[in-house]
This record gives C-alpha cells, sequence and structure tokens, in this order.
C-alpha cells in the first residue's frame, strides 16, 4: 500500500526535475525527499529514478507510477472535496423508513427546517408500519426508522440500536359525524362496546384488543387495514369506528368523518430509532435533530 504523502511528493520531484527542486516547493529539507523516494521505493519493489548526469531519468517503473500518479492525486483531492463537504452538512443522503401517519406529519415538517438550512443533504423516504421499518434499519435499507409502542403492547429495542423519542401521540375514536356520540368532547371507551371495529396495522390491533379488554369487552373487528385513507373513508360509510392517533387528525379528508378524545386517555410513544455508530455521522445527526424539533412541535397538538 503506497503513502499519500511519498505519492504526491513523487509527482513533485518528477514535475520539478530534481530531489533539492522538490524540496523548496513542498518546503521539506532534501534529505527528506530522499528519505521518502527510498521509502516509496521499497514499497513499489524497484528503483523508479536514475541518474542522468546532474539529473534524474525515470525508470520504466517511474514512467508507469508517473502516468497513475496525477490521477491518483485528483482522486484523492476529489475525495476530500467530497468528505469534507459530509462533514459540513454541504452533501449528505439519508434514507428515512416512517409509518404512514408519521411520513404526512412529522417528515414534511422536518425536511422543509432540513432543506432551508441545508439543501445539500438529501432524504429518501421510505415507508412500513412497525416492527418492519426497525427491521429494515437492522438489515441496512435505511438509516433511520421511525416507529411506535403502545403502554402494555410489549416491544424491546435491540441492543445495536439507539431509541430517540419524538413525542407521544394522544389516541382519538374516529367517528362518522352523525353518530350519537359525536357531540360529545371525549368520548367514553367502555360506551364504545357495541359498536363494529375496523382494525389498523397489527401493532394497533394488539393495542385494540388490549384497551378494550382492560375495559371489560372485545371489539367487533369487521374490516382491517392499515390504509388512513380507507380507514376514513369506512368509517364515513358506516361500517364501522376506529381507534386512530391525532397525528391522522391533521390529514382528515372526509366531511362525514369527525374524530374525538377517548377516555381513559390513551397515547403511544413514537421514537425514532438509528445504530449506535451511526450517530455520529453528521447528515444523520441533522436529520434527527429536525424530527425532534418536528415532534417536540406537535406536543399539545
Amino acid at each position: 500500500m503506497f503513502d499519500s504523502r511519498h505519492i504526491r511528493t513523487f509527482h513533485e520531484v518528477v514535475s520539478t526535475g530534481s530531489y533539492s527542486a522538490a524540496a523548496r516547493a513542498l518546503g521539506y529539507t532534501q534529505p527528506a525527499i530522499t528519505q521518502q523516494m527510498k521509502a516509496l521505493e521499497r514499497d513499489v519493489g524497484v528503483p523508479l529514478f536514475t541518474r542522468a548526469g546532474r539529473g534524474l531519468r525515470l525508470t520504466e517503473a517511474g514512467e508507469a507510477l508517473s502516468r497513475h500518479a496525477r490521477t491518483i492525486l485528483a482522486s484523492m483531492e476529489a475525495a476530500q472535496q467530497q468528505l469534507g463537504a459530509l462533514a459540513r452538512l454541504r452533501a449528505g443522503r439519508v434514507r428515512v423508513c416512517a409509518f404512514p401517519s408519521a411520513n404526512a406529519t412529522l417528515i414534511p415538517e422536518a425536511m422543509a427546517r432540513l432543506l432551508a438550512g441545508h439543501p445539500g443533504v438529501r432524504v429518501e423516504l421510505l415507508e412500513a408500519e412497525p416492527p418492519d421499518s426497525v427491521q429494515r434499519l437492522l438489515r441496512g435499507e435505511c438509516d433511520i426508522a421511525l416507529s411506535f409502542t403502545y403502554p402494555g403492547v410489549r416491544a424491546e429495542t435491540p441492543p445495536e440500536l439507539v431509541e430517540v423519542p419524538l413525542m407521544e401521540d394522544q389516541l382519538t375514536v374516529l367517528l362518522p359525524v352523525g353518530h350519537q356520540l359525536a357531540r360529545r368532547h371525549a368520548v367514553r371507551l367502555a360506551d364504545l362496546e357495541t359498536e363494529r371495529w375496523i382494525a389498523g396495522c397489527p401493532r394497533c390491533r394488539a393495542n385494540l384488543l388490549h384497551v378494550c379488554a382492560e375495559e371489560g369487552f372485545a371489539p367487533d373487528v369487521v374490516f382491517s387495514t392499515d390504509d388512513n385513507l380507507a380507514v376514513q373513508s369506512l368509517v364515513a360509510a358506516g361500517v364501522g369506528i376506529a381507534l386512530m392517533p391525532a397525528l391522522v387528525l391533521s390529514f382528515m379528508c372526509h366531511r362525514k368523518v369527525t374524530g374525538r378524545l377517548v377516555e381513559p386517555h390513551l397515547r403511544r410513544k413514537v421514537c425514532a430509532y438509528v445504530l449506535r455508530e451511526h450517530q455520529r455521522i453528521p447528515a444523520t445527526a441533522l436529520v434527527l435533530d429536525e424530527l425532534r424539533r418536528a415532534g417536540a412541535a406537535r406536543v399539545g397538538c
């Protein structure tokens, strides 16, 4: 393996024609130049120069290395510039995998601020419900995963990941606007025992079953989908009601659907996850900071 300093010195010797001229150009002593060229020749395994009177002449190996030296140095310079841009957040790519309601709320808010301050950073957005989003992170398919957990529904964090809390998301019940309970500010979960229910993703369905069991009943789940827009349409059509996070209420599309707080108050915890060693990558750390800000702005909304 060549020492990059030796390649740079070799290129200067070839350009200037002598060790002494190269020493003056680089600010070294001539013995230092001589030692570097001897070290490079040991690495190469053959002589690079021969004496030609008072000057130097390149050997065949020296000619071959000279042809490559300019390309090597140009590639090193390009690499240094690119790495410098990444470190100074003038460039970078971050892959974020999030669940649908986060993609429609937290992600746009965070990315708008990110691009305003660092337009060179690029974000690739993926979508998956937990725990699939976290599994994609573990497989190296993304750099940050957004996930949520419910009290009473166990979900352990893999030891190689760091959990970054973003917010707590209030749960609401989605009702048709003509429902007899839609006039209330909050609805007791126990009062919904006889309703038909639309369940969401597997983790959301597990939570629905858990909280209803704590209230002493088993919900009549007649339809299951993880498509938030489909849930709204089903509620609007009178197919059933649904337990939905407050994040979804910010992009409600149906005038015939309304959301009401649930008593007892129910919340889910929204977090970002990142590989422990990736926290130090500047672009990844920046995206995490913006996600924290977006989550903090949502608290109490």
